[in-house]
């Protein structure tokens, strides 16, 4: 497995993974991910966003099989969002998110000094990854948050350290 930027001709493919994913949980709902504008052009999306970046995690035969990325939140200064971490069936249980958040926090560090998520509690595994991580459980959203269908909040102040 191999961890890169993500290309123009892996848009589709990171599209279908986040919508089927979304799917398997009956998620494919109004205020998630789901119906994002940009989720058919992911890799335009983050090349024109400051300070941002999306990952792609490949497979031995050059397939996606996952992603995350990091951006600004909202006008919050120092503040970044993980954002769309998504794994095939296929490539769960490798520790693959686990690589992918190592790489996005990496990143974020060099440019933020928080980085915030939202999440659905139903998503469990997703949730202990993230406490496991050092990531602190809020009882809201951040002002300017845009998924209003999520139920979980989470922030991880981000130091050289980690």
């Amino acid at each position: 497995m191999q961890i890169r930027e993500i290309e123009e001709k892996d848009n589709q493919t990171i599209e279908r993974i986040i919508r089927s994913s979304l799917e398997s949980f009956n998620l494919n709902i109004p205020g998630t991910a789901y119906f994002d504008p940009q989720l058919s052009n992911l890799a335009q999306y983050y090349k024109e966003q400051p300070n941002s970046k999306y990952w792609v995690v490949v497979n031995e035969q050059n397939e996606v099989v996952g992603g995350v990325g990091i951006a600004p939140f909202g006008q919050e200064l120092g503040i970044c969002e993980l954002q769309k971490l998504y794994i095939t069936p296929e490539a769960q249980g490798r520790g693959l998110s686990n690589d992918l958040m190592k790489v996005a926090l990496d990143f974020a560090k060099e440019y933020y000094t928080h980085c915030y998520l939202e999440t659905l509690k139903k998503l469990q595994a997703a949730n202990l990854l993230y406490i496991k991580l050092g990531f602190q459980q809020l009882e809201r959203p951040l002002n300017g948050s845009e998924h209003n269908a999520t139920d979980a909040w989470f922030i991880k102040e981000l130091s050289i350290m980690d």
